[in-house]
């Protein structure tokens, strides 16, 4: 064995003895290396209190404790061990993660979950939209969900998620992402009409303001919405609470009196209540598919997001048609009181709804004389 194995004699002999036992029988079980309890004590056994001192350290409800060694640091193995080393209990980083294991505790994210106190009302409004948009289905006339994207920096710069490429040749760009005072930014504005399945985007590159977002939806009436409603009186938007569409903000209704006025059709305009943007239809079946059909790729110019969004298609059947709104909408511009008294005394041009009217109201033309 010792010339078959390179091992020395006397280590032969040593596990020759360990093997056999006192009385010269085999005491091995089999499957096993050694004999049982032979080996190496483990951390835990050697150091009974190891286990509750290193629970102590990590356990969620001591994180306030103001006499923890760890309350204002990282808690990772390396940091756990060295303060488990200073305070008596010598062990090893590697130790502690097997031991963090077998106390079920692993690597998390924090998860969002916890959305506050709600409204009374969240769930009935809920379901007072949902009746509006059945309604409008039902009649043939267009259900729109809006929404603006986030700004995108125009440029060589980093773009989300991974595209295929050749091996060991990953796509080269900016190590920095500061904006481009040449090229800009890009504000994408959504339309997604409900009832067709079909997306129009809007690529401003000033401001996002109520009155870009209502430019957005003129331009979708112009561009093909009053092609594809030609008989339709009515047009609702689903909207969310806050932003440049916000129920607060006096120039979106200013903004679509006018567009009322101006095509002629009465538009009701529903709110999602505050913190529920994520159940805007838009996010989910026009912006996901953007950013997932644009991932990997840099955005180098403007006509590569309009190209990118226009592109934008899925097997339930979207299709996206995107245009550059090159214009101008300064930030900071308010509805004036001029403005909003000469609505209020037109008291067919604002209408609010009986439930929750600052949530939910209609905006009419101006009658036609006869």
């Amino acid at each position: 064995m010792a010339v078959a194995t390179g091992a020395a004699r006397s280590t032969i002999q040593a596990g020759l003895r360990e093997l056999a036992g006192e009385s010269g029988e085999v005491a091995v079980a089999p499957g096993r290396s050694r004999r049982a309890g032979a080996g190496r004590k483990k951390a835990a056994v050697k150091d009974p209190g190891l286990v509750a001192a290193v629970e102590a350290l990590v356990d969620p409800d001591a994180r306030g404790d103001p006499e923890s060694l760890l309350r204002w640091t990282l808690k990772s193995t390396r940091q756990i061990a060295e303060t488990l080393s200073a305070s008596g209990h010598p062990v090893s980083s590697r130790t502690v993660a097997h031991i963090l294991e077998g106390l079920d505790y692993s690597l998390q994210a924090n998860r969002k979950t916890l959305e506050g106190k709600g409204h009374p009302d969240r769930d009935a409004r809920f379901r007072y939209l949902n009746e509006q948009v059945r309604r409008h289905v039902r009649r043939g006339e267009p259900v729109l969900s809006v929404d603006t994207k986030r700004k995108e920096l125009v440029g060589n710069f980093k773009s989300g998620g991974q595209a295929w490429r050749p091996e060991s040749d990953p796509g080269k760009v900016k190590a920095h992402d500061f904006i481009d005072p040449e090229l800009g930014k890009a504000i994408p504005y959504g339309i997604l009409d409900v009832g067709r399945n079909r997306g129009w985007v809007s690529v401003g590159v000033d401001h996002d303001t109520a009155a870009f977002a209502v430019a957005a939806l003129r331009s979708w009436w112009t561009g093909e919405g009053r092609a594809a409603y030609p008989k339709t009186r009515r047009l609702l938007i689903c909207a969310d609470a806050g932003g440049s569409k916000g129920y607060r903000v006096r120039l979106w209704k200013v903004e679509l009196a006018h567009l009322a006025a101006d095509i002629g059709l009465s538009i009701t305009c529903c709110h999602f209540p505050p913190g529920t943007s994520k159940w805007n239809r838009i996010e989910h079946r026009l912006w996901a598919q953007v950013t997932s059909n644009w991932r990997g790729q840099p955005l180098t110019s403007h006509e590569v997001i309009v190209n990118l969004i226009g592109a934008t298609t899925t097997r339930t059947g979207l299709t996206v048609h995107a245009e550059l709104d090159p214009a101008t909408y300064p930030s900071g511009v308010k509805a004036s009181d001029e403005e909003m008294v000469s609505m209020a005394a037109l008291r067919s041009r604002l209408e609010p709804h009986e439930f929750h009217g600052d949530w939910n109201y209609t905006l009419r033309p101006p009658r036609r004389p006869k």
